[in-house]
């Protein structure tokens, strides 16, 4: 496929604004370090694979690389189709964790099931990203070539090298054949029909497009079918929960807001960046200070990616179902709305521009609760993490939290500061996530006995 067309790079920059050998039960090296076993990974009370044990002494350095190389091909900071480079980071992820899978057998696999115990794994492993991202961003291609050419250079030539490539090849070409029909290679960018009924969904100036509105059909990863984990309805116009939320969004996410705090303020810059960037940077971080072997870091990686991908095409699915229209809409046309205690306002803004979606659920929700929930299997809860973000004001700005439950709920609240989500389809959203999360962890890729 092209690698993104004029519309699509609208679309994204609008997003942007805001010689391992096998032995019985065992990987050389590091022991107690792998989920399944997770001494240091998670509460070793809820594992239910606690008893078992393995080495994981490889780096994993080379999968925190491709996930940077994953968000530089799809346009780094400037992410040009935010959903496309999630279902792309999915599968490059998979088809890593395949191929070290198909070498020594810790996890189960996803799209590859063959075996190769000579493979290299670092050889694996960097030819199974380089196919992915290579046939999903054909255009960044030669920079992918070099980063291959430059990661297969530091191992030995030999038989375990040749066939590492040659397996890693072949997981990746498993996964792209398995997604080669999913619904994704479509022009995410859409008009939207006018409506002049309350609640219902119209472009919020200035665009004047639709983003995804089909994304809800695109296959998916992990999930059965994308309702399996739909929010309720959202509340009438004229509930007591509608009218509190439409009033503290017209409150605190108005562009000069006097309620807003200086931190309410920063945070909702820092947090405006696309979900599956910033999420995948605190992997980073957590991967790092937990040095988490080269299995570890695949699998946590792969079902990461793959809970993200689902929640955008959840996410997507609940959006275009309830077609809810967003505070900027309401707001100005509250007198229409049959509730006397909204009041209209046809001069607000919101502080930050206002993403060319439905409201409800906030995909930006979907997406935090989901990665949160894969990050606190992985790692417990209580795993401190600081780092910026590309839209941190000023550039650089560092944030710091003691748990992922706090990180999530600071992203969800920053959407209603900054003036472009109801609390309650951020609400709704952090529940749709939770479960995305938690299921993915439980049916896939598993421990094998």
């Amino acid at each position: 496929m092209n690698r993104i067309t004029n519309t699509w790079i609208l679309s994204g920059l609008i997003f942007s604004l805001f010689a391992l050998s096998c032995k019985k039960d065992t990987l050389p090296g590091k022991k107690n370090t792998l989920p399944g076993n997770e001494s240091t990974l998670s509460n070793r009370s809820n594992n239910a694979h606690a008893s078992q044990q393995y080495d994981d002494i490889l780096s994993n350095s080379v999968i925190l690389e491709w996930s940077i190389a994953a968000f530089e091909a799809a346009g780094g900071a400037a992410e040009g189709h935010p959903t496309l480079a999630a279902r792309n980071k999915a599968m490059m992820h998979i088809a890593i964790h395949d191929a070290l899978n198909a070498i020594v057998p810790v996890y189960q696999q996803y799209a590859y099931h063959q075996q190769n115990t000579l493979a290299d794994p670092v050889a694996a492993a960097v030819s199974a990203a380089h196919t992915v991202l290579k046939a999903t961003w054909p255009d960044y291609g030669p920079t992918l070539d070099t980063k291959l050419s430059e990661d297969l250079l530091n191992i030995p030539d030999g038989p375990g090298k040749t066939q590492g490539i040659d397996l890693g090849i072949a997981s990746g070409n498993a996964i792209l054949a398995l997604r080669a029909d999913d619904g994704a290679n479509q022009n995410p960018v859409s008009d939207w029909p006018a409506s002049s009924v309350p609640g219902v969904y119209i472009y919020v100036p200035p665009l004047t497009f639709v983003y995804g509105p089909l994304w809800g059909t695109v296959k998916l990863f992990s999930l059965q079918t994308p309702d399996q984990f739909r929010p309720a309805p959202p509340p009438g116009l004229n509930s007591p929960d509608y009218t509190r939320d439409f009033n503290e969004v017209k409150e605190v996410g108005e562009i000069s807001s006097s309620i807003r705090t200086p931190d309410e303020t920063a945070y909702g810059n820092w947090w405006y960046e696309l979900a599956d960037i910033g999420w995948n940077r605190i992997a980073q971080v957590q991967a790092t200070q937990h040095n988490t072997g080269l299995y570890a870091t695949a699998r946590i990686f792969a079902l990461l990616n793959m809970a993200m991908a689902d929640a955008y095409i959840a996410g997507w699915d609940a959006k275009y179902y309830y077609n809810f229209w967003r505070p900027y809409t309401a707001i100005h046309a509250a007198a229409t709305d049959g509730n006397d205690k909204t009041i209209a306002d046809a001069d607000w803004e919101s502080l930050l521009l206002t993403p060319p979606v439905p409201d409800y659920p906030s995909g930006h929700c979907v997406l935090g609760n989901s990665a949160a929930a894969v990050l606190a299997y992985f790692f417990g809860n209580h795993s401190p993490f600081s780092m910026t973000s590309t839209t941190a004001i000023p550039a650089g700005a560092v944030r710091s939290f003691d748990s992922f439950k706090k990180a999530a709920d600071e992203n969800a609240d920053s959407r209603v500061k900054i003036g472009i989500h109801f609390r309650f389809a951020c609400d709704a959203g952090q529940t749709q996530g939770d479960k995305i999360g938690q299921w993915t962890v439980k049916n896939h890729m598993e421990i094998l006995h």
